[in-house]
């Protein structure tokens, strides 16, 4: 008799797959550069450097400097976290594009609430600008969650349509 495992187990490795690409990525920066470190990849366009975010995502909070702000932040991560992971096992995370959205939200939920358990703060890298307009400064968890919202977002906006098309 051969094992064949449930079909949500590949969101769950794909979000352990997204996961695992943020930590190997935020291991290499903070072994090889000191925070503060900058390297232009693209004259122009794109650096590497080395930041951590003790705020939550686009440097909201960073500022703060409340003592509770890290416990919260590690709670409500945690939260959603346990959420996604119900919607995947039991097969409530819509189809295709909304079960590997979420997955990827996931992913980068976890690799980024790592982070906060371990250093209190985000390691950030990815300097994204064109010319003076800097982006905030992100990781690889950052980038898989904005992806899999795309997903979750594509999935919604295709049942809305559908769901208006057999009204009509």
């Amino acid at each position: 008799m051969r094992f064949r495992r449930p079909p949500e187990w590949n969101y769950l490795i794909l979000a352990a797959a997204a996961m695992l690409a943020d930590r190997i990525t935020k291991f290499g920066v903070e072994r090889l550069s000191a925070p503060g470190f900058e390297h232009v990849l693209i004259p122009g366009m794109l650096n590497l450097i080395h930041t951590n975010n003790p705020g939550v995502a686009f440097g909201l909070f960073a500022d703060s400097g409340s003592p509770l702000l890290s416990p919260l932040l590690i709670i409500f991560s945690a939260s959603v976290i346990v959420f996604l992971l119900w919607l995947l096992i039991t097969g409530r995370a819509g189809g295709t594009a909304g079960k590997t959205g979420m997955a990827l939200i996931l992913g980068g939920a976890a690799g980024n609430l790592l982070d906060r358990v371990m250093r209190h703060s985000v390691t950030d890298f990815i300097d994204f600008h064109v010319g003076s307009h800097h982006w905030y400064t992100f990781n690889i968890a950052d980038s898989v969650i904005v992806l899999g919202s795309f997903f979750v977002l594509f999935e919604l906006l295709k049942d809305w349509k559908q769901a208006a098309e057999e009204k009509a």
